[in-house]
């Protein structure tokens, strides 16, 4: 299958320019591919850099050394140099994101907020919407709420909807940030099912899954991040 994404001698230490420029160490050498339709999980303890690389692929932090190389229609982009205009480009229509928080604008209905992503990608607002219920419908959302602000659910409702957000539209590649943290076991037995359709229609996927059952199910690697740790 072909390498969708691609980390080479990747690198990251924050400048605590207000702590008299002290340097805080995360990552070094991070190399390792993701292929075409399969699920990489990235393992180890808390601190030891998973999100910081999740989030320099998605482009939130600059990566000090390396690059981080991603398969856009037949070209290859270096997120690591990438213009801002060009990342976001990116996440509209190559990188998706999901995690278990939710960000919305208030008064804007859960249906909106799911389908939004799919309308950007040139979906008709009908079929987006329509498959926006499907989700909700499949992670367990009550109909009631559907054409209600996701700002009032609660704490579990609002991941549901996040996690349909995120899954709704076609990304070559995936980032999964605990999409599963908080969900009851029927919920996470349905985010298995949308990781599974996600693989089967090729998509890459990087994630940090601390939920044992769900990685053992999901994982086709676990790269182990101690590995890139620098000493402090």
């Amino acid at each position: 299958m072909p390498v969708r994404l691609y980390l080479n001698t990747v690198g990251k230490t924050f400048t605590m320019h207000l702590q008299g420029g002290t340097s805080i160490p995360v990552v070094s050498n991070v190399d390792f591919a993701v292929e075409a339709g399969e699920c990489v999980v990235l393992g180890g303890p808390s601190g030891a850099g998973k999100s910081s690389i999740l989030k320099m692929i998605f482009g939130n932090y600059r990566c000090d050394e390396g690059q981080i190389l991603i398969t856009c229609n037949d070209e290859i982009v270096n997120i690591a140099d990438a213009a801002p205009r060009q990342i976001l480009s990116l996440r509209q229509d190559t990188i998706g994101y999901v995690s278990q928080f939710l960000r919305v604008i208030p008064r804007v209905s859960a249906t909106e907020v799911v389908a939004e992503p799919l309308i950007a990608q040139g979906t008709s607002e009908e079929a987006a919407l329509a498959k926006a219920r499907d989700l909700l419908n499949r992670l367990n959302v009550p109909e009631r709420l559907w054409n209600l602000p996701p700002a009032t659910f609660s704490g579990g409702e609002q991941q549901r909807v996040n996690i349909a957000r995120g899954f709704i539209a076609h990304y070559p590649i995936l980032l999964l940030d605990e999409p599963t943290a908080s969900l009851d076991a029927v919920n996470r037995s349905v985010v298995v099912e949308l990781v599974d359709e996600k693989k089967a229609a090729g998509v890459a996927m990087l994630g940090i899954l601390h939920d044992q059952d769900v990685r053992d199910r999901i994982a086709d690697r676990i790269i182990d991040v101690t590995k890139f740790k620098i000493a402090a």
